[in-house]
């Protein structure tokens, strides 16, 4: 910086006044002569006057520390932020406010409101609430592998549709059909952009213009815009609910079979359980119904599960393979929950259904893009070569109590002694989450936090304002981390340096 201050945006906040006579004015060297009110008592006694000497946006542009934002920014966006800052300090005025008419002041703002435009919205957090799938926080993250292939794929040219064999168009679903299938042992297997458009499409596809017999019991919802309902409407076919809520037996399903029947859809109920007097035909009695009536079995599994987890405790999430093996034709899951991948839904099954959805035009409008087939693909391949725990979410839930206890405590250890903090460890319970396993959990240890000098509702606030943001549970006027979900190693350190700078602050 030179001895003038006023060289590029490095110098916003920093520019020096040149002294002069009059205390209520002042000129700024090496500018066009502009002068700006400093004094509260003027502002309020003559705001029109105060108004006349707000500095004009060709003013402000022209100079040097503004100029060198415009060229590092861009003029557009420079000139749209000292617009803004102009009409800030005439509605200041209006207010009877202290105008702010110091250059450095003026400047300053003017930096902080282009660093606010480019700053990026979508940004990464540290999930510590001990939900897995977190569909707020963007459910699985993904594994390295993944994150390699996409940076590999994404910042090149690829085959993406080219087929180098035969040196001519080939077909996208290519890179992920056989690989998916092998997975889950079907004979075919799409990619669209989420399980919502999985069941849209495979319904439009197989029943459009005909009923679909669905239980009363597995009429969900998920999210606020998932709907069964609505799904079904929108694809062009008609609901036969049959049973109760918590009762459908076969001879329901068998019933409600006419002329006009061109599918059996069951259901997964994903985040809600029913319990006491239920009923619910076997899947093997349910897939044989389909045969004697040759109606093809659709099922939607909703969260994706590919591995068996019972021994994690999670006891309601068939893998996908097991209702092939029953005879499902076709099943619907998605990519980004149980499974661990990339946002998709994913479509498997026999080789004659798929072949027909497919071919729907609709596909085209659904279909993935090249970096979510290369997340989903390299995903795929861990699973294929049994590196689970090299998926994150798999090994945050596959994570044992003993394990994350020693992490909590090491990192209680690491935080005890900070200026009015307490850190204490219990038991709890963290979630697999996104309309998963409701009414189960896994076992974890807590780490309780509080401080001297806040609640824990500002505690929490200030973790969530630290960069990376920390997102933490708040119960009984507590702070609750649970590690399960926070990567190990770099994210703890994290949140060590975010408590010193909170307790220093």
């Amino acid at each position: 910086m030179d001895s003038d201050g006023t060289e590029g945006l490095a110098m916003l906040g920093v520019c020096r006044v040149q002294p002069v006579a009059n205390p209520q004015s002042c000129i700024l060297k090496n500018s066009p002569v502009v002068r700006f009110s400093i004094m509260a008592s003027e502002t309020q006694a003559k705001p029109e006057a105060a108004r006349r000497r707000i500095p004009s946006v060709d003013e402000l542009l022209s100079r040097p520390a503004i100029r060198a934002l415009g060229a590092s920014a861009g003029r557009d966006l420079v000139l749209e932020a000292v617009r803004e800052g102009v009409q800030a300090l005439r509605e200041r005025l209006g207010r009877g406010e202290d105008s702010g008419f110091a250059p450095e002041v003026i400047e300053q703002d003017i930096g902080e409101r282009v660093q606010a435009q480019l700053a990026p919205s979508l940004v990464p957090v540290i999930n510590a609430t001990g939900v897995v799938l977190h569909t707020n926080l963007g459910r699985a993250p993904l594994a390295r592998e993944a994150l390699e292939r996409v940076a590999e794929v994404a910042g090149r040219y690829s085959n993406l549709e080219y087929d180098l064999a035969q040196g001519e168009r080939g077909k996208r679903d290519d890179h992920t059909d056989r690989l998916l299938a092998k997975l889950v042992g079907a004979e075919a297997a799409l990619v669209v952009n989420n399980n919502a458009a999985a069941v849209f499409l495979a319904l439009n596809t197989l029943a459009e213009g005909g009923e679909v017999i669905v239980s009363r019991g597995e009429l969900i919802e998920i999210g606020g815009s998932f709907r069964i309902p609505d799904i079904c409407a929108k694809s062009g076919v008609v609901l036969r609910e049959v049973g109760t809520t918590n009762r459908t037996r076969l001879a329901d399903y068998a019933a409600a079979v006419n002329e006009r029947t061109r599918l059996l859809l069951r259901v997964h109920p994903s985040n809600f359980r029913i319990v006491g007097f239920t009923e619910r035909p076997a899947l093997d009695e349910f897939v044989e119904l389909g045969r004697r009536h040759n109606l093809p079995v659709m099922e939607d599994l909703g969260s994706g599960c590919l591995v068996d987890l019972e021994q994690q405790g999670l006891n309601d999430e068939p893998p996908a393979g097991r209702s092939l093996a029953a005879g499902v034709q076709v099943v619907t899951f998605s990519g980004d929950k149980l499974l661990g991948g990339p946002q998709a839904g994913i479509i498997a099954g026999a080789r004659a259904p798929l072949e027909r959805i497919r071919k729907n035009s609709l596909f085209r409008a659904l279909r993935v893009d090249k970096m979510t087939i290369a997340a989903l693909e390299a995903t795929a391949r861990l699973y294929r070569r049994g590196k689970l725990d090299s998926i994150p979410a798999l090994a945050m839930i596959r994570a044992s109590a003993e394990s994350i206890a020693a992490r909590a405590a090491r990192l209680r250890e690491q935080l005890r002694g900070l200026p009015g903090l307490t850190a204490a460890l219990e038991t709890g319970e963290s979630v697999a989450g996104g309309g998963s396993t409701p009414g189960q959990s896994l076992p974890t240890t807590l780490l309780v936090l509080g401080h001297s000098g806040c609640s824990a509702r500002d505690l929490a606030d200030r973790l969530r304002h630290n960069r990376p943001a920390i997102i933490a549970r708040v119960e009984r006027d507590r702070v609750l981390l649970d590690l399960r979900t926070v990567l190990d190693g770099s994210e703890e350190d994290e949140i060590v340096r975010a408590f010193k700078r909170i307790v220093m602050s």
